[in-house]
């Protein structure tokens, strides 16, 4: 293949710069090392490269030992979308649990405590938090990542949360610019449009990013989603008018900003990876995500190529991918000269001194999943669940940022709290019956997540509650339906820890 990319040029190392690629596997493979070695400044983790804490700092090591400066990445928000503990569930409820608490110390400290452990492992990027105002309560990609539907409530947590990371040495990337939140379409497979006037995107989705701005994010995400108000061809990944005429001029901000994944059917559907790249860095974008489906050096050398190519061919401007290289390298400065800021652990301050300090039990993480638990006990058919009940878990398609890899519901939890709870998995609404023969005589625990967005899931329900009146009921989603069932928990999110505390209130431990 005939390239104009000559590996030790200037042109070819910005390049390289402005990419994060992601791999397979749990140490650096060779041809990433060697494009470490060539100008690449940045990776992206996520939960197939990790395996332990020590496994990650080892590869992180690995990783700097070819470039001591380099941007290591993750996708760790918390709740429900996890890579540290991908295999386990998360130890942080997410942002709709510190929302439902609405307590700016608490969501400042969690993001504390989850950035000090991701320095411990020589990460220092976190491509979180989700700033989206989840204005479309049947959002199929936002939901618990929010933290709520209230303009103003997400505005403080978000900058809660930036400061909290940024504190421990980890740089906030605050997404999805300009707001995904009033989305029916997941940008992982389509297009999603959103319709609204310049007055409500200012007074509601722009309203958080204005928060997050003054917080000080050291990186800003930009969604794949088109917004008519601002430019009607082009989504807000690619488009002058969003990136350069909105988040730069009008808001002014001067920090990175990070494409989301390019692979992405949004973008790669309709422009492709190569041309969508050239396209997003032109608009105002200085850092290409790509590598959640796609990690080899194939990808890395074609669009390397790709954005050299667009230079020598006048379609990309030299001086706009220099400029892009540098606000990488500045934000990797910064991250060198806060990597011992992690050492310094956490304060609790304001939060009451030990209850929050990593190593007591269950930590401020679990802390703060039982303050989000919102409880509605039925008084005519409500008994404590003395016995090991039958936990039926109606499991809808996880999105992809979610994945289906990560476990999730109650019933661990209360198998360690009350042996010989069983359970099972159900995905339609024809099997209530199957739930009511496997369970017995055993009181029925019912989870759910998003019942509201889930006909099927719904009419189960309503018939498991027909049948067994004094059925438990768990809300592990967004709770928009109204509560139902002779105890009803919503937990706003399915991270382990809230699993955890809603068993506590099931087995009444």
């Amino acid at each position: 293949m005939t390239t104009l990319a000559s590996p030790t040029s200037t042109l070819t190392r910005d390049a390289l710069a402005v990419l994060q690629p992601g791999f397979v596997g749990a140490t650096a493979p060779d041809w990433l090392l060697r494009r470490v070695g060539e100008g690449l400044s940045s990776v992206g983790l996520f939960g197939r490269n990790i395996t332990s804490p020590q496994q990650l700092a080892a590869l992180t090591a690995q990783l700097r030992a070819e470039r001591d400066d380099i941007l290591v990445a993750i996708d760790e928000e918390g709740g429900d979308v996890t890579r540290l503990e991908v295999q386990s569930g998360s130890s942080f409820p997410g942002n709709l649990a510190l929302g439902a608490v609405d307590d700016t110390d608490l969501t400042r400290a969690v993001a504390r405590e989850l950035g000090r452990r991701l320095a411990e492992c020589g990460v220092n990027l976190n491509w979180s938090p989700s700033a989206d105002v989840n204005s479309n309560p049947g959002n199929p990609v936002i939901g618990v990542r929010s933290f709520g539907a209230d303009t103003q409530l997400v505005a403080r947590h978000t900058a809660a949360y930036i400061e909290g990371l940024q504190s421990s040495g980890v740089a906030a990337c605050t997404k999805h610019f300009p707001g995904h939140g009033d989305t029916a379409v997941d940008s992982h497979h389509a297009l999603p449009r959103i319709d609204v006037d310049l007055e409500i995107l200012h007074a509601r989705e722009l309203v958080p990013f204005r928060a997050a701005i003054a917080a000080g994010s050291k990186s800003v995400m930009s969604a794949h989603i088109l917004l008519s108000a601002l430019d009607r061809d082009r989504p807000a990944t690619l488009s002058p008018q969003v990136l350069t005429g909105l988040l730069r001029n009008d808001l002014g901000y001067q920090g990175l900003i990070i494409t989301d994944g390019m692979e992405m059917q949004a973008i790669s559907g309709t422009y492709g990876i190569e041309h969508g790249s050239v396209l997003a860095i032109a608009a105002g974008a200085d850092a290409i995500c790509v590598g959640g489906g796609l990690a080899d050096d194939e990808i890395v050398v074609r669009l390397r190529d790709a954005l050299v190519a667009a230079v020598h061919s006048g379609e990309l401007p030299e001086e706009r991918l220099a400029d892009a290289a540098e606000r990488v390298r500045s934000l990797a400065r910064w991250t060198q000269h806060s990597r011992g800021i992690a050492e310094q652990g956490p304060d609790a301050g304001s939060l009451g001194g030990d209850t929050f300090a990593p190593g007591t039990a269950g930590g401020i993480g679990l802390v703060a999943a039982r303050r989000a638990l919102r409880i509605t006990r039925s008084t005519e058919r409500f008994t404590p669940v003395g016995d090991a009940p039958y936990v039926a878990a109606f499991t809808p398609e996880a999105n992809i940022a979610v994945g289906d890899e990560t476990p999730w519901g109650v019933a661990a939890e209360l198998t360690r709290l009350l042996p010989g709870t069983e359970t099972g998995t159900y995905g339609s609404e024809s099997e209530s019956g199957s739930v009511l023969r496997a369970a017995g005589d055993r009181r029925v625990v019912a989870v759910v997540r998003d019942v509201h967005r889930h006909p099927w899931m719904a009419g189960a329900l309503d018939a498991l509650l027909a049948a067994r009146p004094d059925t438990v009921v768990v809300e592990m989603g967004v709770p928009e339906a109204p509560p139902r069932g002779a105890l009803y928990i919503a937990t706003h999110g399915a991270a382990r820890v809230c699993g955890r505390a809603a068993a506590e209130v099931v087995a009444g431990v």
